[in-house]
């Protein structure tokens, strides 16, 4: 899909385009390419005079490839971009290409960030006025959704502290407490890898010194908010440990108390066991083999000697 985005009146006005004299047609100031056809690549070098490689989002790309200018002024950008929805998140790899005052940006798929850019910016007339300001909202929209992430781990680790924090823990609600942490860690991690690689973005963009002083400022802006979201995660994680920690010691207190229980009627069977084995001898002078009543008696005395162990264990609260 290829979209073109014009400034009219202040505000981004936005054209999908299925042919190349539509675009031969507009003066965009950023054109978005979500997973984009050799076709419509064909287009854009045709138009813009602009080369979008095969790999330009191919996740394997060496660190070094992924900022750095042309002699010719163009510049490449490859960052991450988090993706948090329906219980699933991950980093899509997004390139970016600054050329002639012009910010083509491709990908594979639909972003969040991207939309809530194109919502504000419609919205909010001024809000863009060149390419190098779609490319500073969109970081400073990407900090806001992780910010908004993270916010979301605070409710979800909320939910699993009162799970796990309570007076009993059985093993399947500890199942799902380890399942709903270890989604929270693992969406922590991908935040904290988003916010590190915005970082770096910004950073670039303030060395190359193409930034005027208010969007400078603004990225400093920026940079002061991923600072920030920096303590958040890393407070996150300290509390992610903690809840998994609690969570395992209370799997092992469930373990130990099974253990405990067989444990103890382990220690309880043998005086019975005892009794048996003495009475199961075959020794020639045994008085109580002729005795009427020695069968029953010896039935009465394994008996005994089993709830005697008991009584005792259940008095010390062994058994609880």
């Amino acid at each position: 899909m290829l979209n073109v985005f014009t400034l009219a009146n202040g505000r981004l006005v936005q054209q999908e385009i299925d042919r190349p004299e539509a675009l031969a047609q507009v003066q965009p100031v950023w054109v978005d390419l979500e997973a984009p056809t050799p076709e419509e690549k064909g287009w854009i070098a045709g138009r813009f005079g602009v080369s979008i490689p095969q790999d330009v989002v191919d996740e394997d790309l060496e660190e070094s490839a992924r900022f750095y200018e042309e002699d010719n002024g163009e510049l490449h950008i490859r960052s991450d971009f988090l993706i948090d929805e329906d219980d699933t998140s991950r980093n899509v790899r997004v390139a970016f290409i600054l050329h002639r005052n012009i910010l083509f940006s491709i990908h594979d798929h639909d972003l969040p960030v991207f939309r809530l850019l194109r919502l504000r910016a419609r919205r909010m007339p001024g809000l863009i006025e060149d390419a190098k300001d779609v490319l500073l909202k969109l970081y400073d929209a990407d900090a806001e959704y992780s910010a908004d992430s993270l916010e979301g781990i605070y409710d979800s680790l909320e939910k699993v502290s009162a799970l796990v924090l309570k007076e009993e823990v059985n093993d399947t609600a500890a199942a799902e407490a380890l399942a709903a942490i270890a989604r929270e860690e693992d969406l922590n991690g991908r935040i904290r890898r988003n916010v590190m690689d915005t970082r770096r973005a910004v950073s670039f963009l303030m060395r190359s010194r193409l930034l005027n002083a208010e969007q400078f400022e603004e990225a400093r802006q920026i940079m002061r908010d991923i600072d920030s979201l920096d303590s958040h995660t890393a407070f996150l994680f300290d509390k992610i440990n903690f809840l998994m920690d609690a969570t395992v010691g209370f799997i092992n207190i469930n373990q130990n108390k099974i253990i405990r229980i067989f444990s103890v009627a382990s220690v309880a069977l043998l005086p019975p066991t005892l009794v048996a084995s003495i009475y199961g001898m075959n020794f020639e002078y045994m008085p109580e083999l002729q005795w009427k009543y020695g069968y029953p008696f010896s039935l009465a005395l394994m008996a005994m000697t089993v709830i005697a162990p008991f009584w005792y264990f259940r008095k010390k609260g062994w058994l609880k």
